[in-house]
């Protein structure tokens, strides 16, 4: 039998992001997707951002956090593959057009299954091409399971 550990996850906390410019990903996090600048320690060179219930922290690579992950991300090595959003309202055609305003390019509307269950996503890279999911609420009909991506 496998031991179950003395705690529950209950949501996401955090994600940090290794960035190669940290004022043009400030830019898009909350020029873009609306996050808001909650805090920054300047000395280790971190920045953390709002977005919900969770934050999303950046570094730059050659700060003193940074330097310690190694190689700046880049096409052929990225941090990680994406980060998901929840977002309310969803009208697909209002944020793929919003996006498009601020010289975001997103992909289609496209049926995804994530914590709440399937439903629409949108999926948008940021200026460094970390891939960002803006994710609506599930669909109201039962449908197969499936994975994000």
């Amino acid at each position: 039998m496998i031991e179950q550990p003395p705690f529950g996850i209950e949501q996401l906390d955090h994600i940090v992001l290794r960035v190669r410019d940290v004022d043009v990903m400030l830019e898009f996090y909350q020029d873009v997707l609306g996050c808001t600048l909650e805090k920054v320690q300047s000395g280790p060179g971190l920045y953390q951002l709002r977005a919900g219930s969770a934050l999303i922290d950046m570094v730059p690579v050659d700060g003193q956090l940074g330097r310690q992950g190694g190689a700046a991300p880049g096409t052929e090595g990225r941090n990680l593959d994406h980060l998901c959003l929840s977002v309310s309202p969803f009208d697909g055609d209002a944020i793929i057009a919003y996006l498009r305003r601020k010289g975001a390019e997103p992909g289609p509307v496209e049926s995804r299954y994530g914590a709440q269950g399937q439903g629409p996503s949108i999926y948008v890279p940021d200026p460094e091409n970390n891939v960002v999911e803006l994710k609506g609420p599930p669909a109201e009909a039962p449908t197969e399971q499936g994975s994000g991506r």
